[in-house]
């Protein structure tokens, strides 16, 4: 009895934790998808007269709010389930966080003003809305290529994490090109297809450069990826990103003229684009997360050192059970209720 009992707080010992970053990875997946095209539709705002300003914001309006949770969530599960790896990345990106909390209020605060406040600040609440979309973005992107490095320092990983950013610019501009093509219609959708397909050049090139400069940079994460059997098991990764890019250049150059805005309106077709880049950020994901297990922290610290104990995993898991459900059930019917063509958004 006690030699089972040892055997399963060991099992628990072992699995909670890849449990716990498991959803801390499918969260911040969540959240660059949904909230990534909000903060590219923030980014396109300036490009366009205000009617279609208006409508691009109104695209967003039911959802914005409720795509940040995530982040939230990844957040919290990161602080309360690896305390340590918290404050290790929060530490070392102290003023990229501070900037893309900034980023985040700053386009809260304008998104409600724009609407709410007199019409001749709206200019200003315009400005505050791309400035803070802008600002998070990169923040996020910084961020992302110092973690991928193990937070290290210097002029080449500043070199890296600057050519993360934009990268991660030019995702978030396509992916919120992507979302204006299915809720908009007409010129604004004609005019969204033109931005995806320029974004999804400058993502595609800005990856190509990351994913050969990234093994290059870590000698453990060259040999995850190059050592064999691993490069033919993988190999599928890059092939059906390549794929997946090829087709979805393929459809919007072959709907960017004025005689299929009709038939991309009826079909039903026009969510295809938006479909297919959330397809790419998945795969994206699934590369990053293979590079950086079992690291919570690259090169530094492993999910296992940086767990909490057992009991208070457990406990957090109980609350994660009630709480994920909670916000994907919410999340679904806020996108279900909300759902077509995105109209001029008023308050009574």
């Amino acid at each position: 009895m006690i030699e089972w009992a040892s055997t399963t707080e060991l099992f628990w010992d072992d699995w909670l934790p890849i449990v716990f970053l498991g959803l801390m990875g499918l969260s911040a997946l969540i959240y660059v998808v949904l909230d990534g095209f909000d903060l590219g539709i923030g980014i396109l705002s300036p490009l366009v007269a205000k009617e279609d300003r208006d409508l691009m914001i109104a695209s967003i309006g039911p959802f914005w709010d409720a795509n940040e949770t995530w982040l939230v969530l990844a957040v919290g599960l990161l602080l309360v389930a690896f305390p340590t790896a918290h404050g290790a990345v929060l530490g070392a990106l102290y003023l990229p966080t501070t900037a893309m909390l900034v980023g985040l209020i700053l386009r809260g605060v304008a998104f409600e003003f724009r609407i709410k406040g007199p019409m001749k600040h709206r200019r200003l609440w315009d400005t505050a809305f791309f400035s803070g979309s802008l600002m998070a973005t990169l923040s996020q992107g910084y961020m992302l290529g110092y973690y991928i490095l193990g937070l290290p320092t210097g002029w080449a990983a500043f070199a890296f994490a600057s050519l993360v950013a934009v990268g991660l610019s030019c995702a978030y501009v396509l992916i919120g090109s992507c979302w204006l093509i299915a809720k908009s219609e007409h010129q604004l959708q004609q005019t969204a297809i033109r931005w995806a397909i320029r974004a999804l050049i400058g993502t595609a090139a800005t990856m190509v450069l990351i994913s050969a400069a990234t093994p290059l940079a870590s000698e453990r994460i060259f040999k995850a990826w190059f050592s064999f059997p691993n490069l033919l098991w993988l190999s599928p990764i890059p092939f059906l990103a390549i794929a997946l890019t090829w087709r979805l250049h393929t459809l919007l150059k072959d709907t960017s003229n004025e005689t299929h805005t009709a038939h991309w309106y009826d079909s039903g077709r026009c969510w295809s684009p938006f479909a297919i880049t959330a397809s790419l950020f998945v795969l994206a994901f699934l590369g990053l997360a293979y590079s950086f297990f079992p690291y919570v922290v690259p090169e530094s610290l492993t999910i296992w050192d940086a767990a909490a104990s057992r009991d208070s995993l457990a406990i957090i898991l109980v609350g994660t059970a009630i709480t994920l459900p909670m916000i994907i059930g919410y999340s679904i019917f806020a996108y279900k209720v909300f759902g077509g063509k995105a109209t001029p958004l008023t308050y009574s």
